[in-house]
């Protein structure tokens, strides 16, 4: 049977709370722009707003002006979305603890994850939100994907726990070298440069 072959993210939709939580959330803290507004066409109970994240894609919500955020409930169980995950700056990123202070919501801090740093903390209905920055630049004509895919090759066949800044280094290296061919037979230096 052939694979039906997708193309990437086209939306994430959320049960949210009334309409005011979700535009000061996803735009006031999280500068998505809301880009625009309808009912719900499959429950004209609700109004279905849209947000852009920043790469073009779309993040939307349901909401109700008679339900109202309740922080204390969200759902564990298999089938449950854990937590979503938005790119920042690495500027953005240095600043992200300090914001989140100013506004008295509490976060996990940064964590290393090896190829990148997350800062983890919640929105008004109790979701998981990681705001995420990678440590590393593929070079031009790849993507992230590429990158990890190859550093994951690399930090298998050493048996390493998990993918570092030297497994990242190494992938680049070897995607410019396969896609970037020299007249040079011998790339390594042959002295020093003092």
């Amino acid at each position: 049977m052939r694979k039906i072959q997708t193309q990437g993210l086209h939306h994430i939709t959320i049960v949210g709370a009334d309409r005011e939580t979700s535009i000061n959330f996803w735009e006031g803290l999280l500068g998505m722009p809301f880009i625009f507004d309808q009912p719900n066409l499959d429950n004209p109970g609700e109004d279905h707003i849209y947000f852009d994240p920043g790469d073009g894609r779309l993040i939307t919500v349901f909401t109700n002006e008679n339900r109202k955020p309740d922080p204390t409930y969200t759902s564990t169980h298999q089938g449950s979305v854990h937590h979503l995950a938005f790119s920042v700056s690495q500027a953005t990123f240095e600043q992200v603890e300090k914001r989140l202070d100013e506004r008295g919501i509490n976060h996990s801090g940064r964590k290393d994850r090896g190829f990148m740093h997350s800062v983890y903390f919640r929105d008004p209905l109790g979701l998981l939100v990681e705001l995420a920055c990678y440590r590393f630049y593929p070079p031009n004509g790849f993507s992230h994907a590429d990158v990890l895919i190859e550093a994951h090759r690399i930090r298998s066949a050493k048996g390493d726990k998990n993918i570092s800044e030297d497994h990242l280094s190494d992938a680049i290296e070897g995607l410019i070298k396969k896609n970037k061919p020299s007249l040079s037979v011998d790339r390594s230096p042959k002295n020093s440069y003092s």
